[in-house]
């Protein structure tokens, strides 16, 4: 997908928050002194008036966020995701969380691809993290156009949101008009040899891979999770059936994220061979974006290695 436009879903993120808050008054914007790397300034610029620079305090923020939105507001609540799900998880929590309050939290800058931020800042743990909360629906987009489809779908949606958007600018494959819906998957290859389920900006890789694969006359089915929770189970007990083995990617740690996620639907469900491909339980570090995904195992040519070694 070296060839396609590419567009960093925080960008995406900022653009649908302005084109939502065009239509929509009740919609506030809260960030934490951090708009222009979030892409809420995209938002403040047309609507200052409901824009709320909380200052470097994110606990602070989300208990804003949950008091607005007993007013009838629609907050949404913007940092990076290591401030938004780690330095912030109890007010999320207990604020968000317990009174099922309608907060969505636009957390940009996850995972390893945040970079040369290094380890302070590259969050893996978010996905575990939020998805210990009852009652949080999680999500990971895969591209620009799902991006700003998932967002007006977070708007409508009633309830506490978790969102993690990227830094790095990522290949576009959807096409417009696409229909997102919160907690279904997308079969975005077929085939009946493995299935490989990613989120994110894996996605592109599994697709890349899977065309190496079927080099090798293996024959991957692909599926896009954009929704970690709550899982689609219908399309990975289809894929489990169907191919009899499953592989996960996803840019966070193996602990807690997509791949555990399937892996327990699987193990009551449908036992089937699983192999977990993302960060081993381990930090990053500093270092350029597509260096470090290389280095970790987060790219086409390593999914490809392992579900062929896997398939094997």
């Amino acid at each position: 997908m070296t060839d396609v436009k590419k567009i960093a879903t925080r960008e995406s993120y900022g653009n649908a928050l302005k084109e939502l808050g065009d239509e929509h008054e009740d919609l506030v914007v809260l960030d934490a002194d951090l708009a222009g790397a979030t892409k809420t300034g995209i938002f403040k610029a047309a609507h200052p008036d409901r824009f709320v620079d909380c200052g470097i305090a994110e606990a602070n923020m989300i208990v804003a966020a949950a008091g607005m939105s007993t007013m009838g507001l629609v907050p949404f609540a913007s940092t990076f995701a290591m401030f938004a799900a780690g330095r912030a998880f109890e007010q999320v929590r207990n604020s968000i969380g317990y009174p099922h309050l309608n907060v969505k939290i636009g957390a940009t800058h996850g995972g390893i691809s945040v970079g040369e931020d290094g380890a302070s800042h590259q969050c893996c743990e978010d996905f575990g993290l939020m998805r210990t909360i009852p009652g949080m629906t999680v999500m990971c987009p895969a591209d620009d156009v799902e991006a700003r489809a998932m967002v007006k779908a977070a708007y409508e949606m009633e309830g506490p949101v978790y969102m993690r958007f990227g830094r790095a600018a990522t290949p576009v494959f959807h096409e417009e008009g696409f229909n997102f819906q919160i907690g279904k998957g997308e079969v975005l290859r077929d085939g009946t040899d493995v299935a490989i389920i990613a989120t994110g900006i894996m996605v592109p890789e599994a697709l890349d891979a899977a065309e190496e694969l079927a080099a090798k006359g293996i024959n991957a089915r692909v599926i896009n999770m954009a929704t970690i929770k709550p899982l689609d189970e219908e399309i990975v007990l289809a894929a489990a059936r169907d191919c009899g083995r499953v592989v996960t990617v996803e840019e966070h740690n193996i602990i807690g994220g997509l791949g555990e996620a399937v892996a327990g639907v699987l193990s009551e469900k449908l036992p089937t061979p699983v192999k977990r491909i993302g960060v081993n339980d381990e930090f990053g570090h500093s270092g350029p974006a597509a260096e470090l995904l290389e280095q970790f195992g987060l790219c086409a040519a390593n999914i490809a290695k392992v579900t062929a070694e896997f398939c094997a």
